[in-house]
C-alpha cells in the first residue's frame, strides 16, 4: 500500500475525537476517512453494503490509523437511531458527523416517477437530516461537536437531476436552521458543495451520461475536474479549531462552476417563448442577435 495519506493539516489534530462518515464506502467518503484517521480521530465509516466498508477499515489500519465499521440505511429512521446509539455506546463519544452519504440518477424531470424521486429525495435530504438528527441527541446536545454535510453545485438549478438537485438545495436550508438552533448547544453545521469530482462515483453513470460529462465537466474556470483531496481537505478545514467562528456556511469547491456554468442537459434552439416589447422607443438588437 502506499504511504499514509498526505494532509496539509498538522499531525494529531483530531487525536482522541471519533467521527462518523455516512457514504464512507467509497468515492469522497472514503478519503475523508483517510484524512480524518491520518489526523488522528477514530473513524466510523458508515453505508448500506459492509464489503466496502470494512475494505476502507482495513486500508485505515494497515495505514496506522483508526477506523471501525457501522452498516446503516439511512433512509430508515430507527436503524439510523439505533446505530448512531451503538457508534456512541462503543466509543463513548462522537464529535464530527460528516454526511457523505447520497445517490441520483440521470433523468428528465418528466420522466422521474415518484418511486424514484422518493429514494433520492430520502437519501439526499430525510437521511441527513435522520443522521444529524440523531447525533444530536444521542451526543452532541450534551457535548458539542461539528457536522459538515456535503452537498452539490445546484446553484443554478440541476436539470438532469431534478430530484437531487431539490434535496440538495434542502440540506442547504436544513444546514441554516440547524447552525441557529443546535448554537448553544456548541454544535457547528456547515456544508461543502463540490462541483465534478473525479471520483468513483462517475462510473455509476450510463455511458452517454458519462460522455456528455467528460466534454462539459472540465469547462469551467479552473478547466479541470476536483480531486477527492481537494473536496475532503475542505470538509475537514470546516472541522478544525480554526473554522470555529464559521457555521450555517456552504463552501463552494467548484473550481468557479457556479459563476460560468454550461448546462450539463444541452438545450436546443427554438421559438416556443416570443419576447415582449411594449417600449416604443426600445433599442433594435443588430441582425446578428436575431
Amino acid at each position: 500500500m502506499a504511504g499514509p495519506y498526505s494532509s496539509v493539516f498538522r499531525d494529531g489534530l483530531f487525536a482522541g475525537e471519533v467521527a462518523l462518515v455516512t457514504g464512507g464506502g467509497t468515492g469522497i467518503g472514503r478519503c475523508i476517512a483517510h484524512e480524518l484517521a491520518a489526523l488522528g480521530a477514530t473513524v466510523v465509516v458508515s453505508g448500506r453494503r459492509p464489503e466496502p466498508l470494512d475494505a476502507v477499515v482495513a486500508e485505515i489500519h494497515e495505514a496506522g490509523g483508526r477506523a471501525a465499521a457501522q452498516p446503516m440505511n439511512i433512509r430508515d429512521e430507527v436503524a439510523v437511531d439505533e446505530a448512531i446509539a451503538a457508534v456512541v455506546a462503543r466509543h463513548g463519544r462522537l464529535d464530527m458527523l460528516i454526511n457523505n452519504a447520497g445517490g441520483q440518477f440521470a433523468s428528465p424531470a418528466a420522466h422521474i416517477r415518484p418511486k424514484g424521486w422518493r429514494a433520492v429525495i430520502d437519501t439526499n435530504l430525510n437521511g441527513t437530516f435522520w443522521v444529524s438528527q440523531s447525533c444530536y441527541r444521542h451526543a452532541m446536545g450534551a457535548h458539542g461537536g461539528r457536522i459538515v454535510s456535503v452537498v452539490a453545485d445546484m446553484w443554478n438549478g440541476f436539470p438532469g437531476m431534478a430530484h437531487t438537485g431539490a434535496a440538495r438545495a434542502a440540506v442547504v436550508n436544513l444546514t441554516m436552521s440547524l447552525a441557529i438552533e443546535w448554537a448553544p448547544a456548541g454544535v457547528r453545521v456547515n456544508a461543502v458543495a463540490p462541483g465534478y469530482v473525479l471520483s468513483s462515483g462517475l462510473a455509476n453513470y450510463p455511458e452517454p451520461v458519462q460522455a456528455v460529462a467528460a466534454r462539459v465537466m472540465p469547462r469551467n474556470p479552473s478547466s479541470r475536474l476536483a480531486t477527492e483531496s481537494e473536496c475532503s481537505a475542505a470538509v475537514t478545514f470546516l472541522l478544525t479549531p480554526a473554522a470555529a467562528f464559521i457555521t450555517g456556511t456552504t463552501l463552494r469547491v467548484d473550481g468557479g462552476a457556479s459563476l460560468q456554468k454550461e448546462p450539463m442537459v444541452p438545450m436546443p434552439p427554438h421559438d416556443r417563448n416570443p419576447a415582449w416589447d411594449g417600449f416604443h422607443l426600445a433599442a433594435k438588437a443588430p441582425d446578428r442577435f436575431k
